[in-house]
C-alpha cells in the first residue's frame, strides 16, 4: 500500500514537538491478531513459514483500479488458505468519480469471489487526483456500497492517521477503520473513528518466509473479520427455581440478609411477596433463592486512619464491592468503630508493599512481581503510568514472589519477529512487556523481557 501520507504526520510531530500531544486511538477490543498485508511486492511467499513466525491473519492485494489484477493475487490466496491463515483482500482504489467506483467495486468482488476468505473486503483509496474532500468522499461511500451490495459481505476503510483526520467525513468513519500509523505503538486519534480494528504499525517488517522485500507489519482485533451466521438456539424449558428457608432473627433486616447469602433485596421481595422492604418479623420464614452454602460475609471493623481504598486491597476486593456491600453512600466517609461486611471469608493475604528505586519504571515493577501495569495503576490509584517517584510506596497485589521475568539481550541482525518466533511468543507481547514505541527499532545489547 502506498503511504507516503504517514510520513508527513511524523515529520509535523517531530517540528512541533512537544506542542502537539497527540492522543491513541484504542483497539475495539482486547483480543489482537498478529497480521501482515502483501502484494506482488513480496514475490513468492512461503505461507506455512509466515504462519510458524507467529502471524495469524493476511491482507492479500487483489486488484488495482479497473482492470489490474495482482501478479500474484491467485498464487497468495490458494497458498494463504492451504496454511490455515485468516484470509483478507483488498483493492487499491484509483476511481475519481462516483461511477468509475462503482465500476472498480464490481472488477473487485469478482476477482475475489470464488475465494474463500475470512475477514472484511477492504478499500484502499489514498490517490486523489485533484479531488476535493467532498467528491473522494462521494467516491469512497459509492465503492464501499457497491461492494457491500454485489458481494453481500462487509467492508473495513483502510486509511493512514493524515486521511482520517482530514479527508474522511462521518459517513466513511460508520465503517470500521484499518488505521496505517508509524509513530508510536499506538496510532493517534483523529476525531472521527471511536477505536480501529486493525492496526499497521510498520511497512518495513521482516517475516520468515518472505524473501523479497520488507513487508506491512499489522495489528488485527476480531472486528477485522466478517460476521458469523447465527444459528437459532433450541429454546429451554424453564426449570423451577431451587429455594431453601430462613428463619428471621432479631435483628436482621432484609438489606443484611440479601447481603448475608449473596443475593439482592428486590430478589428477596419478588420470591416473597413482600410489600414493604423494611418491616420484617422475627421468625418469619423467608425463601431464599439456591441452595443454602452457609457462606457468610466477613466482618472488618474499621480503624484510625482506614481508607476503603486501603481496606479493599488489604482483603483482594474493590471499593466498589464494598460500596455494594454495605450500602455506603460517599466512599470517602468511613467512620471509626463502623463494622464493614467483606465479601467471602477473611484470607488474612495482604497486598506486598514496594519501595521506587532509581530507575524503576511500572513495566519492570509489574514484570519483576509477575503482575501488570494496570493492575498497579489500579492498586495505587495512579494518573499518570509514566510518572513514579523514588521512595513512592506503591501497593504489589498478593505476596511476593520474588520471581524474575526472562531476559534477552538483543544481537547483531535481531528483529522483534524472530526473537518472538524463537522464545514462542508473539511481537504484540514483546512491546507490551518491554514498553515498546516502536516495533521496528531495537537496539543491540537492549535487553528485553520475553514473559
Amino acid at each position: 500500500m502506498k503511504k507516503w501520507m504517514v510520513s508527513i504526520v511524523v515529520m509535523v510531530s517531530v517540528i512541533l514537538g512537544s506542542d502537539i500531544k497527540a492522543l491513541a486511538l484504542s483497539p475495539s477490543s482486547d483480543l489482537k491478531y498478529n497480521g501482515i498485508d502483501v502484494s506482488e511486492w513480496q514475490g513468492d511467499i512461503d505461507f506455512e513459514a509466515v504462519k510458524e513466525s507467529g502471524v495469524e491473519v493476511v491482507y492479500i492485494r487483489s486488484s488495482e483500479g479497473f482492470d489490474y489484477v495482482d501478479q500474484q493475487f491467485e498464487a497468495n490466496a490458494k497458498k494463504a488458505n492451504e496454511a490455515g491463515l485468516k484470509v483478507g483482500f483488498y483493492h487499491y482504489v484509483t476511481a475519481m468519480s462516483v461511477e468509475e467506483a462503482k465500476n472498480q467495486a464490481s472488477f473487485f468482488v469478482s476477482l475475489v469471489e470464488d475465494y474463500s476468505y475470512d475477514c472484511r473486503l477492504a478499500m484502499d483509496f489514498e490517490s486523489f487526483g485533484l479531488l476535493n474532500n467532498e467528491e473522494i468522499n462521494e467516491v469512497g461511500l459509492a465503492f464501499i456500497q457497491e461492494v457491500e451490495a454485489l458481494s453481500g459481505k462487509e467492508v473495513v476503510v483502510y486509511s493512514d492517521s493524515y486521511n482520517a483526520i482530514n479527508i474522511w467525513n462521518d459517513e466513511i468513519a460508520s465503517y470500521p477503520l484499518w488505521v496505517a500509523d508509524y509513530g508510536g505503538s499506538e496510532p493517534q486519534d483523529n476525531g472521527k473513528w471511536s477505536n480501529w480494528v486493525g492496526f499497521q504499525y510498520s511497512d518495513a517488517g521482516e517475516v520468515n518466509g518472505i524473501e523479497t522485500n520488507s513487508v506491512d507489519l499489522d495489528y488485527f482485533t476480531d472486528g477485522i473479520f466478517l460476521s458469523s451466521v447465527e444459528v437459532s438456539k433450541p429454546e429451554i424449558p424453564s426449570q423451577p427455581q431451587t429455594t431453601f428457608d430462613y428463619v428471621v432473627k432479631a435483628g436482621d433486616t432484609l438489606w443484611a440478609i440479601a447481603n448475608k447469602y449473596g443475593t439482592t433485596v428486590s430478589e428477596l421481595v419478588k420470591l416473597n411477596d413482600i410489600s414493604n422492604p423494611n418491616v420484617i418479623y422475627v421468625g418469619e420464614v423467608l425463601q431464599m433463592p439456591g441452595e443454602s452454602s452457609g457462606v457468610e460475609t466477613t466482618e472488618y471493623t474499621v480503624k484510625a486512619g482506614d481508607t476503603l481504598w486501603a481496606i479493599a486491597n488489604k482483603y483482594g476486593t474493590t471499593v466498589s464491592e464494598l460500596v455494594k456491600l454495605n450500602d455506603i453512600s460517599d466512599p470517602s466517609v468511613i467512620y471509626v468503630g463502623e463494622v464493614l461486611q467483606m465479601p467471602g471469608e477473611s484470607s488474612g493475604v495482604e497486598a506486598t508493599e514496594y519501595t521506587v528505586k532509581a530507575g524503576d519504571t511500572l513495566w519492570g515493577i509489574a514484570n519483576k512481581y509477575g503482575t501488570t501495569v494496570s493492575e498497579l495503576v489500579k492498586l495505587n490509584d495512579i494518573s499518570n503510568p509514566n510518572l513514579i517517584y523514588v521512595g513512592e510506596v506503591l501497593q504489589i497485589s498478593g505476596e511476593s514472589s520474588g520471581v524474575e521475568t526472562t531476559e534477552y539481550t538483543v544481537k547483531a541482525g535481531d528483529t522483534l519477529w524472530g526473537i518472538a518466533a524463537k522464545y514462542g511468543t508473539t511481537v504484540s507481547e514483546l512491546v507490551k512487556l518491554n514498553g515498546i514505541t516502536n516495533p521496528n527499532m531495537i537496539y543491540v545489547g537492549k535487553a528485553l523481557y520475553l514473559n
